[in-house]
């Protein structure tokens, strides 16, 4: 797979390709960026992102986590020494998961979003930003909850982060579009810059195939789950015959495949006893996701390999976490 490929690998959207193609021409010493809020146990939607700087890191590129301890104190996630402790956990996690630790630059926010330069400049685009802006570039907001000021300053502090983490890319969930069309509109106006951005896809809901997999409604796979949670929730997944459900449906086991499976693995095997047709083996999403249209593939038999490959990809955090709690 050309760098090119490798770049744009699963990507929803990218703004611009002219862009990302010139960075895959010349990659060496470019940055990419996913910022995360410190929030604990990294679940799919970190593990997608995190799938996407793995892309990257093979592409040749530099890979820069912002671990936006401001943001989250900001969104009333605890004190400062609760969510540093809260965004080291997560630093291990993804370093278990497959970030190179000696080829990712991990930055807490509060390391340089405290400064004169930064803050004067959050001032400048406060000026500059009407309020029907910046709440289109917020994001959603929980069932029941008051926006806030601190509300409409976060995608503002996101938009600056881009800036002066000095990033040729700007990498995020597609839910991050908004931010990042703020961050192409807004930076040139204080002279800056405006970056590529690149969106991952959102994966849905798992039990329904509808709108997004949330961990805030409890139905998402984490590194917190054991092999048994994990299989447990896989065996009851949403997995109809055929990648294109009817409606605006989405097949959530094809897509946890085709964006957390296959760019792990180079093979994938479905282990099934000869006389129901024996092993299956697969080198790419597409061939897995007709046999499972044709009636090759049983749904049962995808959910059993899911969960597998899902288990074999979070092991390495989930014995993170056990250390980690063992010795706090």
């Amino acid at each position: 797979m050309d760098t090119y490929d490798l770049i744009m690998r699963n990507a929803e959207e990218v703004v611009t390709d002219e862009e990302v193609r010139e960075l895959a021409d010349d990659p060496a010493g470019k940055r990419a960026y996913v910022g995360y809020e410190p929030s604990g146990v990294l679940h799919i939607g970190h593990l997608l992102t995190a799938n996407k700087l793995i892309d990257l890191q093979e592409a040749g590129l530099d890979v820069v986590v912002l671990l936006a301890d401001v943001h989250a104190y900001l969104n009333g996630k605890g004190t400062f020494e609760e969510i540093r402790d809260t965004a080291e956990r997560m630093k291990a996690q993804f370093i278990a998961y497959g970030l190179e630790e000696d080829k990712t630059e991990f930055v807490y926010g509060s390391s340089f979003q405290l400064e004169e330069d930064y803050t004067l400049d959050l001032h400048e685009l406060e000026l500059s930003t009407t309020m029907n802006r910046a709440q289109r570039a917020m994001a959603e907001l929980q069932s029941g909850e008051t926006a806030k000021v601190s509300h409409l300053v976060y995608p503002l502090m996101q938009v600056l982060d881009i800036e002066y983490l000095d990033l040729d890319l700007a990498v995020g969930g597609l839910d991050q579009r908004k931010v990042h069309m703020l961050a192409r509109e807004e930076l040139p106006e204080l002279e800056y810059d405006a970056r590529p951005c690149l969106h991952t896809p959102i994966v849905a809901d798992l039990t329904s195939g509808e709108g997004k997999m949330s961990s805030s409604e409890g139905a998402t796979i984490s590194m917190e789950d054991s092999t048994e949670e994990l299989e447990e929730k896989v065996n009851s997944a949403f997995c109809p015959p055929t990648r294109d459900p009817e409606g605006d449906l989405e097949n959530p086991v094809l897509e946890l495949f085709e964006y957390h499976v296959f760019p792990r693995f180079e093979t994938v095997v479905v282990e099934r006893p000869e006389e129901y047709g024996g092993p299956l083996s697969y080198e790419a999403y597409d061939s897995l996701a007709d046999d499972l249209e044709s009636g090759e593939l049983h749904p049962a038999d995808a959910k059993g390999t899911l969960a597998s490959y899902l288990d074999e990809l979070i092991e390495p955090g989930r014995r993170t976490l056990r250390e980690l709690r063992a010795e706090s």
